[in-house]
């Protein structure tokens, strides 16, 4: 397994920018920014994309969809579709409610606990069989109350515990590229 492509979800524009749900893109711009990558949109990918070779697992692309989050899966399957990158060779990074915010969990396939974006990738992928590394952001508790939680900004505790999620993300990336999925599920989802 290698990983050829690292997915960002969130929705695009200044209104969204710092709400919940664009923990995906946070977790992708600090990456780019760890691996010296520059964004640059592409229309024909649906999405800003940045294209990284890394020694020890070669070219990867890292593509934040501009579709918004429910089309997320258009932007994934033209980039996947170009450059004949199979779906275990996809890495989706995104919010997730069922885990505690701060926390992590990384994984092959599964549902898409009613995440819309990851609904959507399923789709145009024809298969769940692709990587995802959730990001927790807690629950607000009631069903009712989701959407305007998941599209709204986090508070500075909360924000805080992402970010060191992230950071830690960043950190066990290169156990999840060299293949190590093991160590690498050790290490995210330890406390």
């Amino acid at each position: 397994m290698t990983i050829k492509m690292i997915v960002g979800l969130g929705n695009p524009g200044k209104e969204y920018e710092h709400t919940r749900h664009n923990a995906g893109f946070w977790l992708l711009d600090e990456l780019a920014w760890a691996w010296k990558a520059q964004f640059k949109e592409e229309k024909k990918f649906f999405g800003d994309v940045a294209r990284v070779s890394l020694p020890e697992s070669g070219e990867v692309w890292l593509l934040k969809p501009n579709t918004f989050m429910n089309l997320s899966g258009k932007a994934v399957g033209a980039l996947a579709q170009f450059y004949k990158i199979k779906p275990d060779e996809i890495l989706v990074v995104h919010d997730e409610l069922d885990i505690a915010c701060g926390r992590i969990r990384f994984k092959l396939g599964g549902g898409n606990g009613g995440h819309n974006g990851l609904k959507d990738i399923q789709a145009k992928l024809g298969t769940p069989d692709f990587y995802r590394l959730r990001l927790g952001i807690g629950h607000p508790g009631d069903r009712n109350l989701v959407t305007g939680y998941v599209l709204n900004k986090p508070s500075g505790e909360n924000k805080q515990l992402i970010d060191e999620a992230i950071h830690k993300s960043i950190k066990g990336l290169p156990l999840v590229m060299s293949d190590n999925l093991e160590k690498a599920v050790r290490f995210l989802h330890s406390s």
